[in-house]
């Protein structure tokens, strides 16, 4: 058997161990169509092309997504590098595979190729991500397996997509809940990026895994036990080492001191429902003593991109520091694969707009008002890329903002005319200026004066967001064009 009909053989094996009732049938139409189109094909590896789709279509397969993805993986390069048209695509597979492909083909020509260009390009991205997001996921498993063999282009090609990925696709991936791929996305960058520091990190961990490995397994068979006496139905308990980019990122904020470092490994408690979760949470602090200041409920309130689970930090019997994560099978899932879930067993076609999607809505109705020029990425990574926080209304309702938004800032999030009437805000109930840097799980109310029809000019210098920063301009320029008007 050849390498290339077992790595075909490994795909069908991993879609039956998800999907027993698949029809594999089209997947093998789809790789014999795919080989066939790409037949004389190489990639720079030297390795004929086909071997390109099939991995695209293994990365799709082991986030268990659906039949149409997976041939739309296979398929995905068809119409930019060969002669077969969509329109073939469309006749053997359906519309929907098609539109995918169609969506995929887009996307294959963003490159850092002069900003106006590269502006373009990006627009065309989320309109295509905002069209169907199945999109994008095919296009993280795409962009996964290019890095993989990134070691057969030059130096400069492998910085130019490395940094896409870093700059673009992990934080995407990673405001879709996408842990996992996140996490694959950025290790794979980062080694190409800052080398050095990939091989420091490389070995560190290597090393610090070989010390903590013995401890690690004694607190997992300890916890487990003593949550079995309590009651506890347990699926599982297992360690985890952070995610190799994160973990670099904090330590450079810990003077790269590994032992300041307390979720560098951590235990995941695995249980049946969410009223479960907190009950193995006091067992734990019965059990453990907890470091101040390091619970977190990320289940009361789930992050912006729908993560949910329970953190906490707590000196184990040997005096060790560790953290302890609770979830449910559900958030678990959720955490590794984000929006993908949704198509794990779904055949239906695109998913509708909720709280994890409103942000592509949004950022395709503002960037059209931007002019095409280096503040779209400048306001791109504030807007879309940034560390997020979560804030609340009086009512209880989730808004997501980034980092040090203020509320003025979060008054046009809301709506345009409480942000042009805005004349205060009450953060937990204390009034506080506009300009205040909000902070997750602030409750904010916005004080208005509804004689006031303008906003003040000065704000423009303190918000965050492009949403509020060009509400603001246009009214206040719609302002000067009545003024002139009048005085004439």
């Amino acid at each position: 058997m050849s390498e290339l009909e077992k790595n075909f053989k490994n795909l069908t094996k991993t879609i039956r161990e998800y999907q027993p009732k698949a029809d594999l049938e089209l997947v093998e139409l789809a790789f014999e169509f795919a080989r066939e189109a790409h037949a004389g094909q190489k990639r720079m590896t030297g390795e004929d092309y086909i071997f390109h789709p099939l991995a695209t279509a293994q990365i799709l397969a082991n986030m268990k997504l659906n039949i149409p993805i997976i041939i739309a993986g296979l398929l995905h390069d068809v119409p930019e590098d060969t002669k077969v048209s969509l329109t073939e695509i469309e006749k053997n597979f359906g519309a929907d595979v098609a539109n995918m492909v169609e969506g995929i083909t887009k996307l294959g020509t963003i490159k850092y190729r002069g900003i106006e260009r590269y502006i373009e390009n990006l627009r065309k991205m989320f309109l295509a991500i905002a069209k169907d997001l199945r999109v994008i996921l095919i296009k993280f498993a795409d962009r996964l397996h290019n890095l993989k063999t990134l070691y057969a282009l030059p130096r400069n090609k492998q910085i130019r997509i490395a940094s896409e990925v870093m700059e673009i696709y992990a934080p995407i991936a990673n405001r879709l809940g996408m842990y996992e791929m996140k996490g694959k996305l950025e290790e794979e960058a980062f080694k190409y990026l800052y080398p050095k520091e990939y091989n420091w990190l490389k070995k560190l961990i290597e090393e610090q895994t070989k010390v903590k490995e013995k401890y690690l397994n004694k607190i997992i068979l300890f916890v487990n036990q003593e949550l079995k006496d309590e009651g506890i139905d347990v699926i599982e308990v297992k360690g985890r080492v952070k995610q190799l980019y994160s973990l670099y990122q904090k330590l450079l904020k810990h003077n790269k001191d590994i032992n300041r470092v307390y979720d560098f490994v951590a235990i995941r408690i695995i249980v049946e429902d969410m009223p479960t979760c907190y009950a193995a949470l006091g067992i734990i602090h019965k059990k453990m003593k907890p470091l101040k200041g390091r619970i977190k409920d990320y289940i009361a309130q789930p992050k912006p991109n729908g993560y949910s689970s329970l953190h906490t930090t707590v000196f184990t019997l040997d005096g060790e520091i560790i953290e302890i994560q609770i979830r449910t099978k559900e958030m678990d899932e959720n955490a590794e694969f984000g929006i993908a879930a949704h198509w794990h067993y779904d055949e239906k076609g695109s998913l509708k707009p909720n709280k994890l999607t409103r942000w592509i809505e949004e950022l395709t109705k503002w960037q059209k008002e931007l002019i095409a020029n280096e503040k779209f990425l400048e306001n791109l990574k504030i807007d879309v890329f940034h560390d997020r926080i979560f804030v609340f209304t009086p009512k209880g309702d989730v808004i997501d903002l980034p980092a040090a938004a203020t509320p003025v800032d979060f008054a046009y999030y809301v709506h345009t005319d409480i942000g042009n009437q805005c004349a205060g805000a009450l953060i937990n109930n204390h009034i506080a200026s506009l300009d205040t840097p909000l902070k997750s799980g602030d409750v904010i109310e916005i004080l208005t004066d509804k004689n006031r029809k303008y906003p003040n000019a000065d704000w423009i210098k303190s918000v965050k967001t492009s949403l509020a920063r060009s509400k603001i301009k246009s009214i206040l320029a719609k302002r000067t064009l009545i003024d002139r008007f009048l005085n004439k």
